[in-house]
């Protein structure tokens, strides 16, 4: 399945390994508010340490239900307060959507499809929700997407649970769902390393943005 068409180039892939999120966060803005009609778009493939992020949907009482020593951070993607840790997969894409002809649902359901689309390949059957953006494998959800759009250029992407320490998310609503289960490809038997993961991934990615 290929949801997005496009004569625009594959964009450029940059590993940064593990980051802190907030100075990445600044600058995917700063690349964002910099970048001309011409600039090449770009693929980022990061881990993070410990962090909550709660987005522009986010309200007070969407914060952890305790202190657990995990920073909250209030950011300008779409939705409410998730998770970041070592051991998931986060891609970020930096897409002039007009260049691409995207706008911001084709686009969400090709991430979610890439992401599908991997887990097919270790036999793991996934779907996308409509109405709850992610990836779920059966009621759990595996994979989290937010986008910032901002002068048609896109920023924030998808994160994808590979072999994480999962009891963070017990201490919020993920995504502002009560009760909402996640899981992770270690919990299928899945015991590729995040890097291998990824390189599986971007294939994926590539294809349904091509």
């Amino acid at each position: 399945m290929n949801p997005v068409t496009s004569s625009a180039p594959p964009p450029l892939v940059r590993r940064l390994g593990l980051v802190d999120y907030e100075p990445t966060w600044r600058r995917m803005q700063a690349f964002t508010s910099e970048r001309t009609p011409s600039t090449p778009d770009e693929l980022w493939l990061v881990q993070h340490p410990p962090v909550y992020t709660l987005g522009i949907a986010g309200r007070d009482e969407h914060r952890p239900r305790l202190d657990n020593g995990i920073p909250v951070v209030r950011i300008d993607r779409g939705g409410q307060i998730t998770y970041h840790g070592p051991g998931q997969l986060v891609a970020y894409l930096l897409l002039d959507m007009k260049r691409r002809g995207l706008t911001v649902r084709p686009l969400v359901r090709a991430m979610e499809q890439a992401v599908i689309d991997l887990l097919a390949e270790y036999d793991i059957a996934a779907r996308g929700d409509p109405d709850a953006p992610g990836v779920y494998v059966g009621a759990a959800k595996i994979a989290a997407l937010g986008l910032r759009i901002r002068q048609g250029c896109c920023y924030h992407g998808l994160a994808l649970n590979v072999d994480m320490d999962l009891s963070p998310f017990h201490a919020i609503n993920p995504c502002g769902y009560q009760g909402l289960e996640v899981t992770q490809l270690r919990n299928f038997g899945v015991t590729d390393a995040v890097d291998v993961v990824a390189d599986r991934l971007l294939p994926h990615l590539l294809q349904v943005l091509a």
